[in-house]
């Protein structure tokens, strides 16, 4: 999880003073000390943190805040407001052309990220009903105009590339053109990157940059290269006039120290994160919702448009009703298992619900997607008379389904007694909801559920 070092600390402080009737200065003056060892830690900037904690300490020695009944959970406020301010405030969106298309630059160093970013951000400009375009110029770095041709057709996003034995400004002026011929309405330029920063390279994007007069600059960095990402950030920024930054592998940074410096020294929005491989694992960016899942508030907002953009209502409601009458089958275990990982990895997906972390056994929990498909092939191996009755599934059957899942039958007998208790539980469960015994068997139910092992 990103954060996952800043966010254990952060919320050790608050815990302790969550539950004081009463803080002092000294209880201030020790939490803020603690909260700033876990920003350093976190490779944010030095001068960041310096401000940052001037002005909570401003804040939470208030009278206000002493007098209150609630202190500890009055600073935990004040924190959580000044680092959605630190990284930006609100949700910075794409600047969008009065005339179309609309023209993204795309630049940062070789290794950041940028030729897939790219498609990233046109498969994302896709779901709004955009046609976005996008261009190869990345004329240096050998099979950077194939890997881009090949995320284009995986989205079915058209590549404009005229080789590489053409000058980068030539194929932006073409590709402009080929974009108001065939009605894009967003161009997406991959241009070249370098190992580290230099003249040729700025002279280059420069001219694309006045040629296409792009109507947004994005820089891409790898936010594991730290305090580095935000050098980088600030080099471009001078030459190029950003308007906003793209953060990479946020999933593989467990600091997570560039995103909270990044807007504080450059002044350039962060627009969208990279929270994992996948080319639909770009979003954009919320300060809020990222102070709020640093802080162990979890990020509700987010896991509910991940569901509304993912999940068919329509399917969901039949789950629904099936789970209630105790009608549920393994091809509607199939089907939920799909709409779930749609959303995207599971581990990721608890990160959002809050207090989560805190749940013992889940805090460390990483969901094994290996595991997950070894699941799905034992429920296709079986017949479609085994997944619509289970109770089919005698030992022989048993030994075909772990023959053809390449799985032991110890694993198949695991799964079906899993599938058996889930559906006695729905039962109980659906059955306890029109009984008038109420809190006594929702009691009893709860501790069985304690005690399923599922996954």
């Amino acid at each position: 999880m990103a954060f996952e070092g800043l966010a254990n600390r952060l919320q050790n402080v608050f815990s302790k003073l969550r539950g004081k009737g009463k803080v002092s200065e000294d209880d201030v003056a020790e939490a803020m000390r603690e909260v700033r060892l876990a920003l350093l830690e976190a490779d944010v900037n030095f001068k960041v943190v310096k401000e940052f904690i001037s002005k909570v300490k401003e804040k939470a020695v208030g009278q206000e805040v002493m007098k209150s009944f609630t202190p500890g959970m009055v600073i935990i406020d004040i924190v959580n407001k000044e680092l959605t301010e630190l990284m930006g405030g609100t949700q910075s969106k794409l600047a969008k052309a009065s005339k179309p298309p609309t023209v993204i630059m795309m630049a940062g160093l070789q290794g950041a990220g940028k030729t897939t970013t790219s498609a990233k951000l046109a498969k994302l400009l896709q779901k709004s009903n955009h046609k976005p375009l996008l261009v190869a110029c990345d004329i240096y770095r050998p099979a950077a105009i194939k890997q881009l041709q090949v995320l284009g057709e995986q989205i079915g996003a058209p590549v404009f590339s005229m080789g590489d034995g053409v000058s980068p400004v030539e194929i932006t002026r073409n590709a402009l053109q080929h974009a108001k011929d065939n009605q894009n309405d967003y161009v997406i330029i991959d241009t070249a990157g370098r190992l580290h920063i230099d003249e040729a390279l700025m002279e280059e994007l420069k001219q694309i940059h006045e040629l296409a007069k792009p109507d947004e600059v994005l820089l891409v960095v790898d936010a594991m290269t730290g305090q580095d990402a935000v050098n980088v950030a600030e080099s471009f920024h001078k030459q190029l006039e950003l308007t906003g930054v793209v953060l990479t592998k946020l999933d593989g940074d467990t600091r997570g120290g560039a995103a909270i410096s990044v807007k504080a020294v450059t002044g350039c929005p962060i627009k969208f994160a990279a929270m994992g491989e996948k080319i639909d694992s770009l979003e954009p960016f919320h300060p809020d919702r990222m102070a709020s899942r640093i802080l162990g508030m979890g990020d509700m907002l987010s896991l509910i448009e991940k569901a509304q953009t993912n999940i068919d209502a329509e399917k969901a409601a039949d789950l629904e009703r099936k789970m209630r009458n105790a009608e549920f089958t393994f091809d509607d275990f199939l089907e939920q298992m799909a709409q779930v990982r749609k959303m995207g990895p599971l581990d990721q997906l608890l990160d959002m619900m809050p207090g989560m972390n805190k749940v013992k056994g889940l805090k460390d929990l990483k969901v094994d997607e290996r595991q997950l498909a070894r699941v799905e092939a034992i429920v296709r191996s079986m017949t479609s008379e085994e997944k619509q009755n289970p109770d089919l599934l005698n030992h022989s059957r048993r030994k075909r389904i772990a023959a053809g899942s390449g799985n032991s039958i110890a694993d198949v007998n695991r799964l079906i007694k899993q599938f058996d208790d889930m559906r006695r539980m729905m039962k109980q469960f659906s059955s306890m909801m029109g009984s008038a015994k109420g809190k006594k068997g929702m009691k009893g139910l709860l501790g069985k559920a304690k005690k399923f092992p599922f996954g």
